[in-house]
């Protein structure tokens, strides 16, 4: 079929166009979160960000990032880092729990100071479903005020949040759920060993495991982005990246957080498809166009609607993580930014 052809029988139509006409597309983000809480952290990220690429979010920490009674400077702080980072990056903040006096400040102060380069908001330590309700609706308020809808990112780590993971996850506004290993742990009052906190353990204790599987379930289910949480080996990339790897495979994971620079490109490659899934997913996408989205053949099997969806989104994920795509996919499904790291100059390469 021609070009003329094809996309008079509307096979032009884009993937993103043309397969969600009957709900909201799942969210494409990095597969990495950083967090930095410190003005040279932050701008050590921001840098790196330059060089690797956009192939990792960044998150200014008010939480444990500011000292007690420096809480508003350090919200001041963000606003600066955030207004100042160059037009490309994705960067976001964590604001402190609701029990904290300073919540509503530093929302507020982010918000109206930075609200239009804002991706999204962190709320740690819910303590249910009421609590994001209340959170989302002073977001909401200080986001119309900058004239944007801004995200919000939450962190199950307390019984009640776990206990309403499903119900969070259908909020409208909620982007992700993010596992928050310690604090989690914490709140069992060493009813779960410390060991759960590292590998092998919290691959393995029946408590956390549980956990893991709601929070990846709850969110999947409303098409929200479940986020894995840190690993504290902060130098060793063979523990970073089989960490990333088995939260990605074995419990269904699509992000995860960073703690320090050395950890980012290890849950990168982790996290990234397959090449080979993601040549024959191209391969099908394109066919599939030239059908205009038509049931079509490819290597003796049938693929429809619901395949073309998963291998969309299988191809936006290696995208965000910065692979490179075999021509024409590159440029038909991706316009001037198939490779987006391309227009990257001097980065450095990042391992396929």
């Amino acid at each position: 079929m021609s070009r003329e052809e094809r996309a008079a029988a509307g096979g032009d139509l884009h993937p993103s166009a043309a397969l969600y006409r009957d709900g909201k597309p799942f969210p494409v983000l990095p597969a990495c979160e950083h967090f930095a809480g410190t003005d040279r952290r932050i701008a050590r990220a921001l840098a790196l960000q330059e060089s690797l690429g956009p192939v990792f979010d960044v998150t200014c920490d008010c939480e444990d990032g500011a000292p007690a009674g420096a809480e508003r400077a350090h919200a001041e702080m963000v606003v600066a880092a955030i207004r100042g980072a160059s037009g490309h990056v994705r960067i976001g903040a964590r604001i402190h729990d609701l029990g904290h006096p300073h919540w509503r400040s530093d929302l507020e102060t982010i918000v109206g100071g930075a609200g239009e380069r804002l991706a999204y908001l962190t709320l740690p330590k819910a303590g249910g479903v009421a609590d994001v309700r209340r959170a989302l609706a002073a977001l909401d308020a200080a986001a119309r005020r900058v004239g944007r809808c801004i995200p919000l990112h939450v962190l199950i780590e307390t019984h009640g949040a776990l206990r309403d993971a499903h119900a969070i996850a259908a909020l409208p506004g909620v982007e992700t759920l993010d596992f928050g290993l310690m604090d989690f742990v914490a709140a069992h009052h060493g009813a779960i060993p410390a060991s759960a906190m590292t590998s092998p353990g919290q691959f393995e204790h029946p408590l956390v495991v549980r956990a893991k599987c709601e929070i990846a379930a709850a969110a999947l289910a409303s098409g929200v982005v479940p986020a894995h949480n840190v690993t504290t080996a902060l130098h060793d990339d063979r523990i970073v990246f089989e960490d990333a790897r088995r939260a990605r495979t074995e419990f269904g994971y699509l992000r995860m957080w960073s703690i320090h620079p050395d950890q980012i490109e290890p849950i990168v490659e982790a996290m990234r498809p397959d090449f080979a899934e993601v040549e024959t997913a191209a391969e099908i996408l394109l066919a599939a166009q030239d059908a205009a989205w038509g049931p079509i053949r490819h290597d003796g099997r049938l693929h429809d609607r619901a395949s073309y969806r998963y291998y969309w989104e299988l191809l936006q994920r290696a995208h965000a993580s910065g692979m490179d795509f075999p021509e024409p996919a590159g440029t038909r499904l991706f316009g001037e930014f198939g490779n987006p790291l391309a227009a990257q100059e001097g980065r450095q390469e990042v391992r396929r």
